[in-house]
């Protein structure tokens, strides 16, 4: 079966700080048209750190949700950031911690129906704290939660964060 769209038409409608928004007219390969509007993302990180037997989370307002949410440490990649720096530069601006023992746990792609953004899931290990620096528009209440606290809070609905629920699920061997 074929799936590839074929572009016909492309506009930017709407360029921002963080997002851009595009609108294109395609070809579907059944051969109807259809419009697809894209949002644009550059991509961050996430990352699950282990302090022993213990997970680091952030506690933090998120404005669209107009609530708190507890997830795990990540951050926008800076435009040409690459990941593997991303990663460690997130990790400390957000908890105080750096890591010696990293890992990649693969990437994912938050909505694919509507928008581009690739998410690089990381495993740090080995963790010296040195000092939190967040952003100055981020208020962030780091917390420490054990392997199956965690769990439970994703299980009960305290944790809905999609991709904390995503990086857990990959680093689930390093859990046990």
């Amino acid at each position: 079966m074929e799936f590839e769209e074929k572009t016909l038409s492309s506009e930017y409608v709407y360029n921002g700080k963080v997002i851009d928004v595009k609108r294109d007219d395609v070809l579907v390969a059944n051969g109807h048209k259809s419009v697809r509007e894209v949002v644009e993302h550059s991509g961050g990180v996430v990352i699950l750190a282990l302090k022993g037997d213990k997970i680091l989370t952030v506690k933090q307002y998120r404005y669209p949700l107009k609530d708190v949410s507890i997830e795990l440490p990540a951050g926008k990649l800076e435009r040409g950031e690459e990941p593997d720096y991303a990663s460690k530069r997130e990790l400390e601006e957000e908890t105080g911690y750096i890591a010696k023992d990293w890992k990649s746990l693969g990437y994912i792609y938050t909505s694919p129906g509507f928008c581009d953004e690739k998410l690089y899931l990381y495993l740090a290990k080995d963790l010296t704290y040195k000092k939190q620096n967040p952003d100055e528009d981020e208020i962030l209440e780091p917390d420490e939660v054990s392997k199956e606290e965690i769990l439970r809070m994703i299980d009960t609905g305290v944790i809905n964060d999609s991709k904390t629920i995503c990086a857990i699920m990959r680093a689930r061997e390093y859990l046990k």
